[in-house]
C-alpha cells in the first residue's frame, strides 16, 4: 500500500469550542444481550467532564472502562440514559451522525497502536484524512508529528520505531482530524514503565498546552494519579 501526500502549506487550525462540558452522562447504560444472560457493562453511570480536563477511568478488568470509553466516543450505541458529547446529544444518534462526530471531533488511541506496517510515520498520521475523503496534506501531518516530538522519524516505518515512538505516531494520527476530545484505551498497555510515563507525560502536555480534553483508561494507579481526576469503576458503576 502506498500513499501520496500533497505538499500544501495549510496551517494547523483549531476549532471553535461549544459551550458547556465536553461530556455529560446521566443514567448511562450499555447492555449486551447474551444467550445465557444480559450483561450490564455500563450500569447507570453519571459523569461530567469539563472541556480541557484530563480524566482517567480506572478499575479492574471487566469493570466497564473500555465500554464506557467506547460510548463516549460513539463507538458503541447507548442502551439507556442521556449522553451529550461536545454539545451533541448522541443518546439516540444514527450511525451516520456518530461517524461524522468521530471523524471531525474525536481522536482515538488504542493499546495495540494499529499502525499500518507498510506506511511511514507521516503516512500513518495522514491516513484518517484519506478515509474521510479529505486532501492529504504533508505539512499538516508533519505538524502533528512535531506536536508529539517525532518530526525526525517521519519517514520511518513502524518496525523501525520503538514501542513508545509507535504510540506517539498513533497519538499524532488521532489528532490529525482537528480533534477536540482524545480518548485513549490503555495507551501504555504494551509499553515498559519508562515509555508508559513518557506517553502519559505527552498526554498531559497536549492537555495543558493545547487545551485538549483527554480521557484515558489505565490499570496503573501512578499513571492515573497524573490526571486532573480519576473515575473508578466496578461492575459498570462509578464507585468512590
Amino acid at each position: 500500500m502506498s500513499m501520496t501526500i500533497t505538499g500544501s502549506e495549510t496551517a494547523l487550525h483549531g476549532r471553535p469550542h461549544d459551550n458547556g462540558p465536553a461530556i455529560i452522562a446521566r443514567g448511562l447504560r450499555k447492555t449486551f444481550a447474551l444467550p445465557a444472560e444480559d450483561v450490564h457493562a455500563v450500569d447507570g453511570v453519571d459523569l461530567e467532564i469539563a472541556r480541557g480536563e484530563f480524566v482517567t477511568l480506572m478499575g479492574p478488568s471487566g469493570s466497564g472502562k473500555t465500554t464506557l470509553l467506547d460510548l463516549l466516543g460513539g463507538l458503541e450505541t447507548v442502551t439507556d440514559g442521556e449522553l451529550i458529547v461536545l454539545g451533541r446529544d448522541i443518546s439516540s444518534a444514527r450511525e451516520s451522525e456518530l461517524v461524522t462526530l468521530r471523524r471531525g471531533r474525536i481522536g482515538f488511541v488504542f493499546q495495540d497502536f494499529l499502525l499500518l506496517p507498510e506506511l511511514t510515520a507521516i503516512e500513518n498520521v495522514a491516513l484518517p484524512a484519506t478515509f474521510a475523503r479529505r486532501p492529504v496534506d504533508r505539512s499538516t501531518a508533519m505538524a502533528h508529528l512535531v506536536r508529539v516530538g517525532l518530526e525526525t522519524r517521519a519517514s520511518h516505518l513502524p518496525k523501525e520505531l520503538s514501542g513508545g515512538e509507535r504510540q506517539r505516531v498513533a497519538i499524532a494520527r488521532a489528532l490529525a482530524m482537528s480533534t477536540d476530545l482524545l480518548l485513549a484505551d490503555e495507551p501504555t498497555g504494551n509499553l515498559d514503565s519508562k515509555n508508559s510515563r513518557d506517553v502519559f507525560a505527552l498526554l498531559r502536555e497536549l492537555n495543558e498546552r493545547d487545551g485538549l480534553t483527554v480521557v484515558a483508561t489505565t490499570h496503573d494507579e501512578k499513571l492515573g494519579a497524573t490526571a486532573d481526576r480519576s473515575v473508578h469503576l466496578c461492575d459498570g458503576r462509578v464507585v468512590m
